[in-house]
């Protein structure tokens, strides 16, 4: 099961660069997609994965994570034949084939539990974006690629390092060196601290780089900005959640070497900073898809906090890993739409989107509310949860800074998007061909309906694989 899970999306891939045909070939991504989506509804279902040893394992973080990466790319999926349809310009082979690489893997890092395995696959989804990032060929995505590989490269590089301190922690220590996960667990009450701690921060600020913590975050705006809204999507919900999810194994090792505490204080404070610099960077944004890269910075820094705090933030956290990918998917997909209708990002140039495109501009609108925490959206019940728990650990300053920078970011993004939905379009935008077409609606039609599902009622199967995750990550094996 575990090599199906890689090699599905893997000859998907193959077989989108082998067809020749521009006009089909992105029909083989949703197919890919929905394959995926099959066999790890089979993996959910109780089948075990595991393969190599060890090496390959899924265990309830991976199962949580794993899971919505399946339903964020299908969702993504299908979208991508109505996007291409109307790209026409250019040739999707390349396009096609890293999308569906991409996936393969994303589903190795959520199954790796070999330190060093999940850090070639986190670099491998590197390499396969940075083409669908370049796919407008112009110089600012080619700028935006470079940055992307260049800052990423750098903080995947610090990440290696702080595995190989990791490792050196156990030989220090005068125990068999190894970076197999299940065995680093065992092995953490006896390894190095000082080694150990030396490990976590390098490994929090590669692996935040790839996250987009602030102060790492600086390639988001470029590639946001310049990617199409089906990358975007993918980048802020499904990439993201790789890099935090190896975050969330070095944590773990922290947590069964009694260092949780060390640990927490680093990811608050990194937490609270990537709020800080988001919330900043969103007042008076004229570009409305680098207002979004902007927004991304601001829930990664929720979900670190969230850990940092433990206890019922700990699951605020997991859920907002879900709530936030599935409502970036609605602002992404939405904000493409309205880019192409009006040939421009900026506020200057686009101004009355729900009179010109009714459907993406009023998703726009509503993603808008969702994501900044009002109800009924399912981020309006993680960030409680998480505020929740920042209370009952009687961490009220953070709990303050929290809601402060929460109003900030709403006051900020607020302005933006009411410029961009409110108006009268002008004459030029409405002279453009483009207009709201089922294919380019409906999944974000369907990531809307999630998102409020989420906020209204959390499936029992759902919230109980989210305590189990939240179990297994706080120590409870």
């Amino acid at each position: 099961m575990a090599w199906l899970l890689i090699l599905i999306p893997l000859l998907a891939a193959v077989a989108a660069v082998a067809v020749p045909s521009d006009r089909w070939r992105p029909w083989l991504v949703p197919l890919g997609g929905l394959g995926h989506l099959v066999l790890v509804g089979y993996a959910l279902a109780g089948t075990p994965v595991s393969a190599f040893n060890g090496w390959l394992l899924l265990d309830p973080l991976g199962k949580l994570v794993l899971g919505f990466i399946s339903v964020l790319f299908f969702l993504c999926a299908l979208y991508a034949p109505g996007y291409l349809a109307l790209r026409a310009d250019r040739p999707n082979r390349v396009f096609c084939g890293c999308l569906l690489t991409m996936l393969a893997m994303m589903t190795l890092v959520t199954l790796s539990h070999h330190l060093g395995l999940m850090w070639v696959a986190i670099e491998a989804t590197t390499l396969t974006t940075a083409p669908l990032l370049f796919f407008n060929h112009n110089p600012r995505s080619l700028e935006a690629t470079w940055k992307y590989l260049l800052i990423g490269s750098v903080g995947i590089a610090l990440a290696l390092l702080g595995s190989f301190f990791l490792a050196y922690s156990s030989v220090y220590a005068g125990l068999k060196s190894t970076l197999l996960f299940d065995d680093l667990v065992k092995l953490a009450p006896q390894l190095s601290r000082p080694w150990l701690h030396a490990a976590f921060v390098l490994l929090l600020v590669g692996y935040g780089t790839k996250m987009g913590l602030a102060p790492m975050h600086t390639w988001k705006p470029d590639a946001y900005g310049e990617a199409p809204g089906l990358v975007g999507a993918l980048l802020a919900g499904g990439v993201t959640s790789c890099a935090f999810l190896a975050i969330l194994r070095f944590f773990q090792i922290c947590v069964a070497a009694h260092e949780a505490a060390f640990a927490r204080e680093i990811m608050i404070f990194v937490g609270l900073l990537s709020m800080a610099v988001a919330a900043v960077f969103m007042v008076r944004q004229r570009d409305f898809k680098r207002m979004l890269a902007y927004s991304s910075v601001e829930h990664m820094g929720i979900l670190v906090l969230g850990v940092g705090i433990g206890g019922l933030a700990t699951f605020g956290a997991l859920l907002h890993l879900l709530t936030n990918g599935l409502t970036k998917g609605v602002l992404f997909l939405s904000a493409g739409n309205i880019h192409r209708a009006y040939d421009s990002k900026l506020t200057d140039d686009v101004r009355g989107a729900i009179h010109r495109l009714p459907v993406s501009g009023t998703l726009f609108l509503a993603g808008f509310l969702a994501i900044t925490g009002s109800p009924p959206g399912g981020p309006f019940i993680s960030e409680f949860t998480i505020l929740n728990g920042t209370i009952n650990d009687g961490k009220f300053v953070v709990a303050g800074l929290f809601l402060l920078l929460l109003a900030i970011v709403f006051i900020g993004m607020g302005a933006t998007v009411l410029r961009v939905v409110q108006g009268t379009p002008s004459a030029r935008a409405a002279a453009t061909e483009y207009r709201d077409r089922p294919q380019v609606v409906v999944p974000i039609l369907v990531f809307m309906g999630l998102v409020l599902l989420l906020g209204l009622y959390i499936p029992p199967p759902l919230e109980s694989l989210l305590r189990e995750a939240a179990a297994f990550l706080e120590g409870g094996r």
